[in-house]
């Protein structure tokens, strides 16, 4: 059943510093100040988009959210590039701007990563290469060193 939905608005996340964070986000992913939301006259979010309207990201100071969310180290979703040389250009831009970075991951046959943490530790995870689509399974469990193997069945009841 197709229920109309075409794609994702946006993801808000909570920041400390709304000022900071918008020049933070504008910087590193050339986004645009596309609304600014306030409450008795002071701004306490704001939506950012791509000129191309391909993504937005919305920032909401966390004072103001409901119960103060801290995503420190939390990969609240994950932006797809086009290839890994993308992923390298990506790093290669945190370096220029002086944003640190886990540098790309190279996960083989499962694609590659690039995790960027924002002014308050949420982490922008950036994939390419990606093998997880729409029409398959596929189950991935991570050992104690990070290293994956692959199940065929899902494991968790629906």
């Amino acid at each position: 059943m197709a229920l109309g939905v075409v794609r994702i608005r946006h993801v808000k996340l909570p920041v400390t510093d709304l000022r900071r964070s918008v020049a933070w986000y504008t910087s590193l992913l050339d986004l645009e100040v596309a609304a600014e939301f306030a409450e008795q006259g002071t701004v306490r979010g704001v939506q950012l988009s791509a000129a191309d309207g391909g993504f937005a990201i919305a920032l909401r100071e966390r004072a103001f959210c409901a119960s103060t969310p801290d995503l420190d180290g939390f990969d609240a979703f994950a932006l797809e590039v086009e290839s890994v040389a993308a992923l390298h250009e990506l790093a290669a831009r945190c370096e220029r701007l002086a944003i640190a970075c886990g540098g790309v991951q190279d996960r083989g046959e499962y694609g590659a990563n690039l995790d960027i943490p924002d002014p308050d530790g949420s982490v922008l995870r950036f994939l390419a290469g990606n093998v997880i689509g729409p029409g398959a399974f596929l189950g991935v469990d991570l050992d104690g060193e990070g290293r994956p193997s692959i199940y065929a069945e899902p494991k968790l009841p629906v």
